[in-house]
């Protein structure tokens, strides 16, 4: 039985060996850099890091993107089930009045958010 291991052991020993081997040559071989203050601010995309780095959105702009998740996910539910849709009715008609009435709580829900004006940028 420990025989069946020795091959694991031998890996993780090579494995050891190797990060401590490339860890101690970087030390022995690599020159220390010396630190400046240019070389210690975060790089961003070659624009200087001026100012305050977290900008302030509106709130509409989450509501959207959270709306747009809601209304993704449904569509997610909806395509496994038009797939499977000419099966599914070969049975019966229940699962294409189970959908109906999906899509329609979903019509509803965008009804709803369009008559609160969720989706109305300038308000």
């Amino acid at each position: 039985m420990p025989e069946n291991y020795l091959p694991v052991l031998f890996q993780t020993i090579i494995a050891i060996g190797f990060a401590a081997t490339v860890l101690i040559l970087s030390v022995i071989v690599g020159r220390a850099a010396r630190s400046t203050p240019t070389k210690n601010i975060a790089y961003e995309c070659g624009m200087l890091p001026i100012g305050d780095g977290s900008s302030r959105f509106s709130v509409k702009f989450y509501l959207v993107a959270m709306l747009f998740v809601l209304f993704d996910i449904e569509v997610v539910f909806m395509y496994p089930w038009a797939v499977q849709f000419r099966d599914l009715v070969q049975t019966s008609g229940a699962p294409l009045l189970s959908m109906a009435g999906f899509a329609g709580i979903l019509a509803l829900a965008y009804v709803y958010a369009l008559k609160k004006g969720a989706l109305n940028w300038k308000s």
